[in-house]
């Protein structure tokens, strides 16, 4: 394997982060701050406990979750369609180096920055919410495994995608509603008998439920 190559691809692609730090950073904290702020103290202030926790302290593992997602498809997505979108793809494809290479490369990149941004937001929390982690290291591998299976995912869709709209089409609308309805914001114990059975087919469930599980 030529790792060479997937560090100079990675550390592009980690260096083009610091140019757009705002958008990549800086605006998904902030917009998980403000789910803790609106969900967890004015809104949480009104619900009992849920699975014997306080509702804001309920939420962070699904909101953390919920950024990963959506930044490793998103990051791993535009990070492969923009070089193909302007062009400069093929002096990656004219260089001696695999297909593998390069998809470990852009991917780990976007697992990375990711998984950075995921640790920025628990950092975060601590601001607004008493919380704990009974369980690091499944805590580590659960947020490890989900930000590399879904850059993977994001990849895929940036090489497949044809303009922008496409681009974003998935996330907009299959991930982030699959994410919203797989317990982010409450447990689905709390939904009808039949709609407990529905929530079963949602595969987001189980990360969110594997990974609240891992702090709680």
């Amino acid at each position: 394997m030529n790792y060479l190559a997937v560090l100079a691809i990675y550390k592009f692609e980690m260096a083009r982060s610091k140019r757009t730090v705002m958008q990549n950073i800086i605006a998904p904290v902030l917009s998980t701050a403000l789910y803790f702020v609106v969900f967890g103290a004015a809104i949480g202030s009104r619900i009992s406990d849920v699975d014997g926790l306080s509702y804001a302290a309920f939420i962070v593992p699904g909101l953390t979750m919920l950024s990963l997602l959506t930044q490793s498809l998103g990051l791993a997505a535009f990070g492969i369609f923009f070089p193909r979108f302007t062009g400069t793809i093929y002096e990656i494809m004219s260089a001696p180096v695999s297909f593998f290479e390069i998809v470990i490369g852009y991917v780990g990149a976007a697992a990375t920055k990711s998984i950075i941004v995921s640790i920025i937001i628990l950092v975060t929390a601590w601001f607004f919410v008493d919380y704990k982690i009974e369980h690091p290291v499944w805590m580590v591998i659960f947020l490890v495994l989900t930000a590399i299976a879904f850059a993977m995912f994001g990849f895929i869709i940036g090489i497949l995608s044809k303009n922008f709209e496409q681009l974003q089409f998935v996330p907009l609308l299959l991930v982030t509603p699959l994410a919203f309805l797989g317990g982010t914001f409450y447990s689905i114990k709390m939904l009808p008998e039949f709609w407990q059975t529905v929530a079963l087919f949602n595969p987001v469930v189980y990360l969110i439920s594997g990974f609240r599980w891992s702090f709680y």
